[in-house]
C-alpha cells in the first residue's frame, strides 16, 4: 500500500524470451490477515518507465466491521493512482479532497514537494462483510514538477477510454496507447492500462514507449511459447515487439511504462526525490510536526492521528 481510433491491434509473433528483459517475483507482507505483493522497486529494477512502486493489495476478505486504516502519511516528489478490482477505498488528503473509490474508477494525487493522504474503509462497508483487490503505484515525478504544490484528480470509469477488439478488453488509466490517451494529467509519456484478455486473445504491448512492463493479476501469459502465471512482474527489452497471449483460462494484466527519467530517483519510506538532501528534508519536516505552520498539513476531517516517521529514520 501508499504506506506506486478502433483498436484493431495487428499482433506479430514476435517477441522471444530474449526479449524479456527482467522477470520479478513479487514479495508478499503480511499486514495482519491483509497480504500485499510488492512488485516495485525491486531488487534488479528500481523502475518501469515512471514507475517506481507496485504494489497487488490483497484479494482480500473482511468480516462484519473489519477493514483497513491507512493513517494520514505524507508523500513526495511522486503521484499516487489507486485502481480497485472490488471493494472500495475512502481517500483524504491535504488538498481537501475527500474522494470514495470504486472499482475501475482512478484516484492520481499529485504530492510535489508534499501532500498527506488516508486511505481508509468506509463506515457504510464495514456495516457488512467486505472485500478489496486493487492495484496501488507511485509514478516518480520529473525533475521540474518536483516542488510544484500538491493536487488531486479523480475520474470515473466511464471517463477512461475503452479499447475492446478480438477478445481485448482494455481501459486506458494513465497516458497514452493503441492511439487512446486518458484523461489524467501526466508530466511525462506513460502508459497505465488494465488489459482483460478472454482465453486464447493475444494482445501487442504499445512500441512507441521506451520502457514497458506486464504484471499478471489472474490467469497466465504465453511469451514466445512459454508461460508465465499470475504473480509476476515482466518488464522487456526497448524496442522489441511484443505479444502477450492469454492461456485457457484467460487472463487479466496491467500494463505499464513510458520514458525514463533524466536522472536517477531516491525512495525512502514515502518521499521520492531526484537528490538525497531533498529525501532528508522531507524526512526533517514530517518528523518536526508542525502541521500548522509547516510544510506538511493533515488531511481536513483525518487529523486525528497520523503515521510517525520511524524511529530509525531520524
Amino acid at each position: 500500500m501508499s504506506w506506486n481510433p478502433s483498436q484493431s491491434p495487428d499482433c506479430p509473433a514476435g517477441g522471444g524470451l530474449d526479449a524479456i528483459e527482467t522477470l520479478i517475483v513479487p514479495r508478499a507482507r503480511d499486514l495482519g490477515g491483509f497480504e500485499v505483493r510488492r512488485a516495485l522497486p525491486a531488487p534488479r529494477r528500481q523502475m518501469v518507465g515512471p514507475f517506481i512502486f507496485f504494489d497487488q493489495m490483497g484479494p482480500a476478505e473482511f468480516l462484519t466491521g473489519g477493514g483497513i486504516d491507512v493513517r494520514p502519511h505524507p508523500h513526495t516528489g511522486l503521484a499516487t493512482v489507486t485502481y480497485l478490482y472490488k471493494g472500495e477505498f475512502h481517500h483524504r488528503d491535504s488538498t481537501g479532497a475527500d474522494q470514495m473509490v470504486y472499482p475501475g474508477e482512478v484516484n492520481w494525487m499529485i504530492a510535489g514537494q508534499g501532500v498527506t493522504h488516508s486511505e481508509r474503509t468506509s463506515e457504510a462497508m464495514r456495516r457488512k462483510p467486505g472485500e478489496l483487490f486493487g492495484i496501488q503505484t507511485w509514478v516518480a515525478l520529473p525533475d521540474e514538477a518536483e516542488d510544484m504544490g500538491a493536487a488531486f484528480e479523480h475520474h470515473g470509469k466511464e471517463a477512461l477510454p475503452f479499447l475492446e477488439d478480438g477478445g481485448v478488453s482494455t481501459p486506458l488509466i494513465l497516458g497514452t496507447a493503441w492511439g487512446a490517451k486518458a484523461p489524467v494529467k501526466t508530466f511525462t509519456e506513460t502508459f497505465y492500462a488494465d488489459v482483460g484478455l478472454a482465453p486464447g486473445a493475444s494482445v501487442p504491448l504499445p512500441d512507441d514507449h521506451e520502457d514497458r512492463g506486464v504484471y499478471i493479476v489472474e490467469g497466465a501469459v504465453e511469451v514466445a511459447g512459454e508461460r508465465f502465471e499470475a504473480g509476476r512482474m515482466m518488464v522487456f527489452r526497448p524496442g522489441d515487439r511484443i505479444t502477450l497471449k492469454a492461456g485457457e483460462q484467460g487472463a487479466r494484466l496491467m500494463a505499464l511504462g513510458g520514458e525514463t527519467l533524466n536522472g536517477p530517483r531516491y525512495i525512502s519510506w514515502n518521499f521520492v526525490a531526484s537528490s538525497p538532501e531533498r529525501i532528508a528534508e522531507a524526512k526533517r519536516a514530517w518528523a518536526e510536526g508542525d502541521f500548522a505552520h509547516g510544510r506538511f498539513a493533515l488531511p481536513p476531517g483525518d487529523g486525528e492521528e497520523f503515521i510517525p516517521l520511524p524511529d530509525n529514520m531520524r
